[in-house]
């Protein structure tokens, strides 16, 4: 991304934040451009520019947010063995790498332990309107057209099935009992998708959010009637 564009987005932001902006933004890019789960650079850039966007309508601090929205997946825990403290710390040691302020680290490395959806009896609000707006972004990615072909590229890329009849989807109560979860890619949506708009944090986030689950849930009723041969 360029200079230009990253000044257009983060008006707010000093000379010095815009370069660590636009510096993390290549990082990422490079680290993550090849990656096949959903996760990867663009979704980064989607999460990134719906969370500048709920920053101002939300009135957060637009540096936190952009920051911790560019590093939200850089390690991830699905990724790690289920280790929620590897992704704070990667990003940790980048953003000392680049000058940034021990307080922004500090703040930056909470909200991306706290982003992540653990499981349907698990409460994971974060504390801090910066973390609630990225975390609002994070799940507004996960619903509507994107979010669909993101839930079945993850599921094929860990070999789950498609779909099991003979398999119903788990609420599970623990994020030991979700990250240890091997259930099939439709699971998935009761799991987790179709929570998702009733947990946002933000009135801008659930406005936004209406049209995408509906979106979501008329898609898993077109493939259960396919899948049963009555379409």
């Amino acid at each position: 991304m360029s200079e230009t564009n990253v000044k257009k987005e983060s008006t707010t932001l000093t000379e010095q934040e815009l370069a660590i902006v636009e510096k993390t933004v290549e990082m990422v890019k490079e680290k993550l451009s090849a990656e096949s789960t959903g996760h990867d650079y663009f979704h980064i850039m989607r999460v990134r520019k719906l969370a500048a966007r709920l920053a101002r309508e939300e009135g957060a601090d637009s540096y936190i947010v952009e920051l911790a929205a560019l590093l939200h997946d850089i390690a991830d825990w699905k990724f790690h063995e289920g280790d929620l403290e590897v992704g704070p710390r990667v990003a940790e040691e980048w953003l000392q790498s680049q000058g940034a302020g021990k307080e922004a680290i500090e703040k930056v490395k909470n909200i991306i332990r706290e982003v992540s959806y653990k499981g349907a009896g698990v409460k994971t609000q974060p504390p801090s309107l910066e973390g609630k707006v990225v975390q609002d972004a994070d799940r507004l990615d996960a619903l509507g057209a994107i979010g669909i072909a993101r839930t079945f590229a993850y599921g094929g890329r860990f070999e789950r099935p498609m779909y099991d009849p003979e398999q119903p989807p788990v609420m599970h109560q623990t994020f030991e009992e979700y990250k240890n979860a091997k259930g099939s890619t439709l699971n998935h949506f009761y799991e987790k998708i179709f929570l998702l708009k009733d947990r946002l944090n933000t009135d801008s986030a659930r406005a936004l959010a209406e049209e995408r689950h509906k979106y979501v849930e008329d898609f898993v009723e077109r493939f259960l009637l396919e899948w049963e041969g009555k379409m």
